[in-house]
């Protein structure tokens, strides 16, 4: 099959979202992994240079109600504005402190957290802008494509953090953060206004009972609450990433080149994935699709645990990393679809909650599990949890197994 233009990007106003955001978020890797080297450089305690993990969820958990009606009351464009300027400001001073021998660990840690609530508003905004730059049948083109700037950006921000600290220091890593977020600002101003529906036209005022129909909108979506579980479960299962540097080591007794390759494979396998459904528009059977591809992420996580040769190892990865993109794509697509304009905001942020909480609270999970009985088993153990809890969401809400893509859409691009 060659490979042809993507639906989404036919249409200019996603085209331009699109591109900002592959720049912004190689930027935004680079300086995810300085990060984590800046504070090992000031701290030799791990549970120190550990602890960025809960500085960058907390927020998420405390702001994720509050942000999604945020973003169906106001204009998603002008929110994305706002949290990409404080984004930036907040790497230009890492930047300024960084270069000016001032940083301290409680600096990163206060930065880290003002950044994850710009986040915390960031994503609703953005995830619920979508559906409004694009047809519905093409929303599974359109995530694929953010799937694609996604993991680009995971394979190519840790290769340009370490040339970049080698060749000119941590401080540019974050100058360069900083002028990237520029490319989201330019999109978001080049495609101009963007119609949507509003949760409250007239009154916009966020009150509690605003933030509860968010979550009673989801309990009473079967297929919408189904997904979210399921996301949730199977990270909290098989994230293993903190793992990897043990497995690299102590199991296959590689050096750090070919650890960098095992951490940039299951990216290239979400590339991979990304590409091929980003050629698609109608995909039918989603449900089984979504249930296929999760049970995929569990059976290659088995496949990652059980594995002692780095080539076995770096496929399981890359067929981790494929299941995962998928998934992904389909669960975005079909939360998407079946959530109206006006509670949308209120959705993603709400699935925020699982998407973080899950893969964060499954890496503490897999350490004790590691600490408890030993790598591989943590690592084998995780993925038969996934398969698990897949069969049984599959069977406690038939209505997500059942589900092809083409029933009634409650999503409608502007």
């Amino acid at each position: 099959m060659s490979l042809q233009i993507p639906p989404a990007l036919k249409y200019r106003k996603f085209t331009l979202l699109w591109a900002g955001l592959m720049i912004s978020v190689a930027g935004s890797q680079m300086q995810v992994w300085a990060l984590l080297w800046h504070i090992r450089l000031l701290s030799n305690l791990p549970i120190v240079v550990s602890g960025i993990g809960a500085v960058r969820f907390l927020p998420i958990l405390i702001f994720s109600l509050v942000s999604g009606l945020v973003a169906d009351l106001f204009n998603r464009r002008a929110i994305m504005a706002t949290t990409q300027t404080s984004m930036a400001l907040v790497a230009l001073v890492l930047a300024w402190l960084t270069y000016t021998g001032q940083i301290q660990v409680w600096h990163i840690y206060l930065l880290t957290a003002i950044q994850a609530v710009a986040t915390s508003f960031d994503l609703p905004a953005r995830q619920a802008l979508v559906p409004n730059l694009v047809p519905p049948e093409v929303l599974p083109s359109a995530f694929s494509m953010q799937s694609i700037a996604l993991d680009l950006g995971a394979i190519l921000g840790p290769a340009l953090s370490g040339l970049v600290i080698g060749y000119m220091g941590l401080q540019a890593v974050y100058l360069i953060n900083a002028i990237s977020f520029g490319a989201v600002l330019v999109a978001l101003i080049l495609m101009g206004s963007v119609p949507q529906q509003s949760a409250a036209p007239s009154g916009r005022a966020i009150s509690l009972t605003a933030l509860t129909d968010g979550i009673r909108f989801i309990w009473r979506r079967p297929i919408i609450l189904s997904s979210m579980l399921l996301d949730f479960f199977a990270t909290f299962f098989s994230s293993a990433n903190t793992l990897l540097p043990f497995v690299a080591r102590d199991i296959l007794k590689v050096g750090p080149v070919r650890y960098g390759w095992l951490s940039a494979a299951q990216s290239i396998g979400a590339v991979g994935a990304g590409l091929v459904l980003s050629q698609r528009t109608a995909i039918r059977r989603q449900g089984a699709l979504l249930l296929g591809a999760v049970g995929v992420f569990g059976l290659a996580t088995i496949w990652f645990g059980f594995s002692r040769s780095f080539p076995l190892t770096l496929a399981s990865l890359i067929l981790v990393g494929a299941g995962d993109s998928v998934s992904t794509i389909i669960r975005n697509t079909v939360r998407q679809m079946q959530t109206p304009d006006l509670m949308r905001g209120r959705m993603v942020s709400i699935n925020q909650i699982f998407f973080s909480g899950g893969p964060q609270l499954g890496e503490i999970e897999a350490g004790m599990a590691a600490q408890a009985f030993g790598i591989q088993p943590s690592i084998i153990l995780g993925g038969i949890g996934c398969i698990l809890v897949t069969g049984w969401i599959a069977r406690r809400w038939p209505q997500l197994r059942r589900y092809n893509g083409d029933e009634p859409l409650l999503a409608e691009a502007a």
